[in-house]
Order: structure tokens, then C-alpha cells, then sequence
């Protein structure tokens, strides 16, 4: 690099007297359009000297950057569209994840619709049997209340009749005999 730099100023210096003195013969005025010979030999050996020096020594470290810049670039594209299918693949597994919390959840309701459906028939069918039983109970208890009932009334009509009989008769019967005889009376009746 610092050779590029010496030659570029020793070609300067060296080129400099030469127009200076083709310019002062004319008097002092000089014409930029005009061709002149002299000045267009140097101005091509210094283009053809400068273009050689820059390709050598700067277009190579030029472009060397510029491609390693383009790969640097490439690289970042490429790590990125990675990133970019990290990324899609994350948000797809988190959508999965959540479809499969939803599933869950939605089957845990179904499970405890189950559950309490499952508990009210259970419920239900306890509560029925219990007033089934209920039902039995009283109904054993009418029966059993309803034969007492029916066991004091014959005690009463039993008396009664006793009671009346002898008044009819006159005389007060034995009343273990008296029993036993309308208590087979009685009996026969309900048999009819």
C-alpha cells in the first residue's frame, strides 16, 4: 500500500514540469479542449501505470472485502432463515401443545359430566330405594297398627257382646267361656 502511495506522488511530481511548460508557451492561456499530443502520452501511462498499481495491490484487498461483506451477508440470510424455521417450528409445537391442553380439558369436563351424571342417577336411584323403603315400612306399620286396631276392636266387641249377652240372660257367664264362645263365633263370621 505505501508503495502505491510513492509511486502515485513520484509520477505527480514528475508529471507536473511537464505541463507546466507546455502550458507557457502559448503565453499564459491555455486551452483545455484542444488536443495536445504531449499531454495525452503522459495522461495514458499515468492511467495505465495507476491501473496496473490498483490492481495489483488494491483491487484484490477491494474485492476480497467485498466478498468476504457478500459472504458475511449470506451467512446472516442463512442464520436467520434458520432462525426464522426454529421459530415456526417452536410456535407450531406450542400450538400443539395447546390444542393438546384444550383436548385434555375438554375431555376432563366430559369425564366430570360423566362423573356427576353418574352421581345424581346413583343419587336418584338411593333416594327412590329409600322412599321405596319408606313406603314398605309404613305400610308394614298401617298393617301392623290397622291389625291392633282390629285385635282391641274384637276385645271391645268381644265385652260388649258378652256384656249385652248376659243382661239378655240374666245371669253373668263365665267370662273365660264367654270369650272363648264368641271368639269362635266371630271367628266363624270372617271365614264366611
Amino acid at each position: 500500500m505505501r508503495a502505491l502511495l510513492r509511486s502515485t506522488v513520484l509520477l505527480a511530481l514528475v508529471t507536473t514540469p511537464a505541463l507546466a511548460s507546455g502550458g507557457g508557451a502559448e503565453g499564459g492561456k491555455v486551452n483545455l479542449l484542444s488536443p495536445s499530443g504531449g499531454v495525452m502520452f503522459w495522461t495514458l501511462l499515468i492511467f495505465v501505470a495507476l491501473f496496473l498499481l490498483l490492481r495489483k495491490f488494491a483491487f484484490g484487498p477491494i474485492l476480497a472485502a467485498v466478498e468476504s461483506r457478500e459472504q458475511a451477508l449470506r451467512d446472516a440470510l442463512a442464520a436467520a432463515q434458520a432462525d426464522r424455521d426454529a421459530a415456526a417450528k417452536l410456535i407450531a409445537e406450542h400450538k400443539a401443545a395447546l390444542e393438546g391442553a384444550r383436548t385434555e380439558a375438554q375431555a376432563l369436563i366430559a369425564e366430570g359430566r360423566a362423573t356427576s351424571e353418574k352421581m345424581r342417577a346413583e343419587l336418584l336411584g338411593q333416594t327412590k330405594a329409600q322412599q321405596s323403603e319408606m313406603l314398605d315400612r309404613a305400610r308394614r306399620e298401617i298393617e301392623t297398627e290397622k291389625a291392633k286396631a282390629i285385635a282391641e276392636l274384637r276385645r271391645e266387641a268381644i265385652d260388649l257382646a258378652i256384656a249385652g249377652a248376659g243382661k239378655v240372660i240374666g245371669k253373668n257367664l263365665d267370662d273365660a267361656t264367654n270369650r272363648k264362645l264368641v271368639e269362635d263365633y266371630l271367628a266363624s263370621l270372617g271365614s264366611r
